[in-house]
């Protein structure tokens, strides 16, 4: 879907605002269920998450609506109904560049935690987010870069 956004000016449809950019990385947002949050370690088996892309400012629900479309007659897909388009706002957040595998990120959420306590802040919840600037098909684990984000809010 993003790279159909991405290309409709070479399928001979240019959206108002259009400009030239490059996909924006894979982002991922993730919890735990209710019976992961009474864990104290993290189970995998626990974890929720939705994945996606961010879009320029430009994409609307119409151009969106465009490119399921044109994604549905040339490269259908059994997820393709999944596909939801909303907005998301962050607000105030403490983030860190994690470098390295994916089970090695609680160390970075432990620094992150340090600093998250030693600033009079708090997590707004147990949920983060995860941006990857590496595809782990084509890096290898050590070289993996992946920005960590809570959502925070100071304490009263």
């Amino acid at each position: 879907m993003a790279y159909a956004v991405r290309m409709m000016p070479k399928q001979g449809y240019t959206p108002a605002g259009y400009f030239e950019y490059t996909v924006y990385p894979l982002e991922g947002i993730w919890d735990l269920t209710e019976e992961g949050k009474k864990l104290d370690t993290i189970n995998k088996d626990e974890l929720l998450y939705t994945i996606m892309i961010r879009q320029p400012d430009f994409v609307t629900k119409e151009i969106v609506d465009r490119a399921f479309e044109h994604v549905e007659k040339k490269k259908p897909h059994p997820f393709l109904n999944d596909v939801r388009f909303g907005t998301f706002q962050d607000g105030l957040s403490v983030q860190m560049l994690h470098v390295g595998p994916y089970d090695d990120e609680p160390q970075s959420f432990k620094v992150m935690n340090e600093y998250i306590k030693n600033n009079n802040l708090e997590k707004t919840s147990l949920q983060h987010r995860e941006i990857y600037h590496s595809d782990f098909r084509k890096v290898e684990p050590s070289k993996l870069k992946t920005v960590l984000r809570y959502k925070v809010k100071p304490i009263e």
